[in-house]
């Protein structure tokens, strides 16, 4: 298997891998599929399910080699640790992944007729409540596990890392700043590139507290429930890593809401996460320890915003969306005086 395109996934070799028959197969693409591709499958057959979702990897060999890495850990995220959390994502029903990572296949539930979230948009509270109660279901189940350190594949965010988040977002500030030098307000620019300075010991601070973490956990990636109803589910597991679980909660929250709706809402908000994680068994963490992580947490949004914008393929609604993230993330930051937290 090395072909970037569905057709390998014919129906004789879906009838194999699902373990019933299917007669065809109709795959159209979705998605820009710029890392990866992916597909929405439908199925007639014995047995199986209406509609599948396909990840494959990207056509291009180079380009493969070069995700590897991500690839790697959205598979085995969904192979290895899914049945180990809480969070709702869609239900895996096949995955393979080579031994050197360039080439996987994921089939994947597909949650139509869910909506994707619209980062430029925002969600309301009640919509945000829903999101953060699934957050919690990530981050409790494994919080602090010490199995989680052995997994090879996994990356933890540790000393090493601080040096190399400085190196890279200090010219990616720079690169973000003169790109949007006219529609930046000057505070915004003056805290990015605060944020550029400290993000080094930031991100390895307070490491006594980890669990998974998502590392891009924004309405963008989040499917919500035909209809309005309750339930969300999360995708796009290739930035997953173990970490301070509070950056999932701060970058949800400063660039998911409007300015004026995170300041109303977010002791509720974090309060009712704070719930959520108690069900899932954290014990010795009290909300005002939650509280002050995530008011620490807040240089996530800028950190994934200003790399993401400096180094993706630039469009018309990424350059709203990464204005209104970095400007609602430096509002929270401001807020919160979460510069002033870091070592």
């Amino acid at each position: 298997m090395t072909s970037g395109e569905p057709a390998r996934l014919n129906a004789a070799w879906l009838s194999e891998v699902l373990g019933a028959t299917v007669t065809d197969v109709r795959w159209r693409p979705v998605g820009t599929g710029q890392m990866s591709g992916c597909f929405r499958g439908e199925l007639t057959g014995d047995g199986v399910p209406a509609r599948l979702v396909a990840k494959l990897p990207a056509a291009d060999q180079a380009t493969r080699e070069m995700l590897k890495g991500i690839y790697r850990t959205e598979v085995r995220f969904y192979l290895d640790l899914a049945s180990t959390v809480a969070v709702r994502t869609p239900a895996c029903q096949y995955g393979m992944l080579t031994e050197d990572a360039t080439d996987f296949v994921l089939l994947l539930e597909d949650l139509h007729p869910g909506a994707q979230g619209d980062q430029l948009a925002g969600c309301t509270a009640a919509e945000a409540l829903d999101c953060v109660v699934n957050l919690a279901g990530l981050h409790g189940p494994r919080w602090c596990d010490p199995a989680l350190l052995d997994l090879d594949w996994l990356h933890r965010t540790g000393p090493d890392d601080g040096d190399g988040v400085t190196d890279v977002l200090g010219p990616a500030t720079e690169i973000f700043i003169d790109r949007f030098a006219d529609r930046l307000a000057a505070e915004d620019k003056a805290t990015l590139r605060d944020v550029a300075v400290h993000a080094g010991p930031w991100i390895t601070a307070r490491p006594e507290r980890f669990a998974l973490v998502h590392g891009d956990y924004r309405l963008d990636n989040i499917i919500f429930a035909a209809g309005g109803g309750a339930g969300v589910a999360a995708v796009d597991w290739q930035t997953l890593t173990v970490g301070l679980p509070a950056r999932d909660l701060a970058y949800f929250l400063a660039t998911g809401l409007t300015v004026a709706d995170r300041r109303a809402h977010e002791r509720d908000l974090v309060a009712a996460y704070h719930r959520a994680l108690a069900r899932h068994g954290v014990t010795g963490y009290s909300l005002e320890q939650c509280w002050d992580d995530y008011a620490f947490a807040f240089l996530q949004g800028p950190l994934i915003t200003v790399l993401g914008c400096a180094y993706g393929a630039p469009t018309e609604r990424g350059d709203e969306m990464f204005l209104a993230m970095a400007a609602r993330s430096c509002a929270a930051i401001r807020d919160h005086g979460s510069l002033s937290k870091v070592p």
